[in-house]
C-alpha cells in the first residue's frame, strides 16, 4: 500500500463561519499540508482569506476537480453535501462533512474523536461531523456511560446564535444596534430574548432536538437510549451551554464522577460555584475543550446526576472536531486517508 507524506486539502464552504474557522484551526495543526485550496459559491469567488502570513483566494466550487485532493472538508449545507460529496469520494478524496445530510446514513461513521474514533476505521470515504450540541454532550456522557452506565438522559441547550452561522450573528448585532427585529431565522428578535429552532408541528420536536436525540444514540451505539432534548437559541455570540440530567445504572459518588470526568480526554472541570467559578461561554470561547461544572445529585431520581456542559460551538462543535478526526487519522491509521473502500449506496 503506497503511503503519502503530505496532504492536499480542499475546503468547501470556505467563506462561512465554520469554513473560516477550519483555516484558523489548520493554522495551528501539525498536519503536513502541501496544498490547501478554498471553494465557495460563485458569489464568493475572489475573496481573500488569511492563512499563515499569506492570503488564499476563494475559488468557484463549480470548477473543482476533486482528484487533486486527498481530503475535502465540507461545510456548505445539505444540498452541497448531497450532490458534491459522492463526486469527491468517487475521485478518491476522503470527505469530512460538517453538514447534517450524511450523519444518520448507516454506512457513514458519525465521529467525535474522544468518544468513538474506532468507528472511523469502517469509513467508506465519508466521515460525518455531528451537530455542535451533540458533540459536547457525548464528550460528557461517554465517561459516565463507561463507568456507571446510563439509563436516561434529559438535556436542555442554551445555544449561541453563531450556531446559525454568520446570518445569526448579523441578526443579533443589528438588533442590538437598531432595536428593530430582523426577520431572519425567527419572526422574534434574538436580542434580549430567546428563540426556538424551527418547529413544524404543535406537539412536536424541532429538527435540532431530533438531531441531538438520534445522533447521540448513534455515537454511543445505544439505539434505544432514553434521551430527550429541548433546544433554544440565546443572545450569546459563541458558546453553547447545556443542562444535562442523567440517570445512571450504577450508584455513584460525586467525587468519583468528578474524577472520572477529570481523567477523560477533552474535558476541563470548572466547578467551584461558591467562588462563582463554573463553565460559561466566555471561558469556552476560542478553545477546543468541553467544560463541565455544577456536578450534583438529582434528588428526585435514584442515581440521578446533574451536569452543566459548555463548549465553543464553532470550534469544538464544528471545525476543530473535524480537524481532530483528520489529525488522529494521520497519527494512527494514515493509510485510511489515502486508501479506503468507497461508499456505493450514496443516496
Amino acid at each position: 500500500m503506497k503511503m503519502k507524506d503530505n496532504l492536499s486539502i480542499a475546503i468547501i464552504g470556505a467563506t462561512g463561519l465554520v469554513g473560516r474557522t477550519f483555516l484558523k484551526v489548520i493554522e495551528d495543526s501539525f498536519l503536513p499540508i502541501a496544498k490547501l485550496d478554498l471553494f465557495a459559491t460563485p458569489r464568493s469567488k475572489g475573496i481573500k482569506l488569511p492563512f499563515r502570513n499569506k492570503e488564499l483566494i476563494v475559488n468557484d466550487i463549480s470548477n473543482i476537480d476533486f482528484s487533486k485532493y486527498n481530503v475535502a472538508l465540507f461545510s456548505a449545507g445539505k444540498e452541497a453535501s448531497r450532490t458534491l460529496i459522492p463526486l469527491a469520494v468517487k475521485s478518491g478524496a476522503l470527505v469530512i462533512d460538517n453538514g447534517s445530510y450524511w450523519r444518520l446514513h448507516k454506512d457513514v461513521p458519525l465521529v467525535v474523536p474522544e468518544v468513538n474514533f474506532h468507528d472511523v476505521l469502517k469509513h467508506k470515504g465519508i466521515i460525518a461531523n455531528p451537530n455542535c450540541s451533540t458533540i459536547q454532550l457525548v464528550v460528557a456522557l461517554k465517561p459516565i456511560e463507561d463507568k456507571f452506565g446510563i439509563k436516561k438522559v434529559e438535556v436542555s441547550t442554551y445555544q449561541a446564535i453563531s450556531g446559525a452561522g454568520q446570518k445569526g450573528i448579523d441578526k443579533l448585532m443589528k438588533e442590538i444596534q437598531t432595536g428593530e427585529t430582523v426577520p431572519v431565522l425567527s419572526k422574534h428578535p434574538i436580542s434580549f430574548n430567546i428563540n426556538f429552532h424551527s418547529i413544524t408541528t404543535k406537539f412536536g420536536f424541532s429538527e435540532e432536538e431530533n438531531k441531538i436525540i438520534n445522533e447521540t444514540r448513534k455515537i454511543l451505539h445505544r439505539s434505544n437510549l432514553k434521551i430527550t432534548a429541548t433546544c433554544v437559541r440565546i443572545p450569546v455570540l459563541v458558546g453553547h451551554s447545556e443542562s444535562v440530567s442523567i440517570v445512571t445504572k450504577l450508584p455513584f459518588g460525586l467525587e468519583e464522577v468528578e474524577q472520572t470526568l477529570l481523567e477523560s480526554p477533552g474535558i476541563r472541570i470548572v466547578d467551584q460555584p461558591e467562588n462563582e467559578e463554573y463553565p460559561t461561554p466566555k471561558i469556552a470561547e476560542g478553545t477546543d475543550f468541553v467544560y463541565i461544572g455544577r456536578i450534583r445529585r438529582n434528588p428526585t431520581e435514584k442515581n440521578g446526576l446533574h451536569l452543566w456542559v459548555v463548549a465553543d460551538n464553532v470550534r469544538k462543535g464544528a471545525a476543530s472536531n473535524a480537524i481532530q478526526i483528520l489529525e488522529r487519522l494521520w497519527k494512527e491509521t494514515k493509510e485510511l486517508i489515502f486508501d479506503f473502500p468507497k461508499l456505493t449506496d450514496q443516496t
